[in-house]
């Protein structure tokens, strides 16, 4: 029975940890996930709420790390099956048929990589969509143009995550971009794109809750682009532009 890790990062969650823990404990094929949660030692009362759900949490771990990066690196050497990706603990599954469908994807399958749609839903009424993130099948040209996936809706073979390495933290903000840029360019790399919506995230992330942080992101994203030798300034540019159109392009 093909099995996927989900891993959820957390620091300070305590208003909405409990609904992601729900969210996957309600998947209809639960026997098939390894759940795993990193919480960074968090003050408030995570710990506590990730203690008192301990039977419906299969790997947990709460101490000290160096940010959110640092943290995911963690989760996917816990990680042990075949596929794996992330479920933060401000997000939750589209629907309760979400893993079910994604395991039939790839049960029968070559590829290596998965993707999806997204919503970004409101904090404080996750029922109500936002922003639709509609994404496409890869192409290169694409990639050099600014496109990504969403990628809480990724999920990876770990065999290539064993290629690719970890998230880079010297990226502050930049790292899940710079991972998907080393994903998708890698040769490798043999993705499927599902025109389902899969996740759910509430807005308010750390990339764009200031201004300040919008233009850490901006130079960040830069920066990945050029390592990467993937584009610059217009593929930044096209990038941005790109997140005003899924403002009218909802599902």
């Amino acid at each position: 029975m093909k099995k996927i890790s989900i891993i959820t990062v957390t620091y300070n969650c305590e208003q909405t940890l409990i609904d992601t823990i729900n969210s996957v404990n309600s998947q209809t094929v639960r026997e098939q996930i390894e759940y795993i949660i990193i919480d960074g030692q968090s003050n408030d009362n995570t710990p506590e709420i990730i203690k008192n759900n301990d039977d419906r949490i299969d790997r947990w771990v709460s101490e000290r790390d160096k940010g959110i990066y640092d943290a995911m690196n963690k989760g996917l050497k816990l990680a042990s099956t075949e596929w794996i990706g992330f479920l933060h603990a401000d997000d939750l599954f589209h629907d309760e048929q979400v893993v079910e469908n994604i395991l039939a994807q790839v049960d029968n399958s070559n590829h290596n990589v998965l993707y999806g749609n997204l919503n970004y839903v409101q904090a404080d009424a996750p029922d109500k969509i936002i922003r639709f993130w509609k994404s496409q099948p890869f192409s290169l040209k694409l990639l050099k143009r600014g496109w990504m996936p969403p990628h809480p809706t990724v999920y990876i073979r770990r065999g290539l995550i064993q290629q690719l390495g970890g998230f880079n933290t010297a990226f502050r903000i930049s790292a899940d971009y710079d991972y998907m840029l080393r994903l998708f360019s890698h040769s490798d790399t043999d993705s499927l794109y599902i025109d389902e919506t899969l996740v759910n995230m509430r807005l308010g992330g750390v990339s764009n809750n200031s201004i300040k942080n919008i233009v850490q992101k901006s130079k960040e994203d830069y920066l990945a682009l050029k390592q990467n030798k993937i584009g610059g300034f217009y593929a930044l540019f096209i990038k941005n532009f790109s997140k005003l159109i899924q403002y009218i392009k909802r599902d």
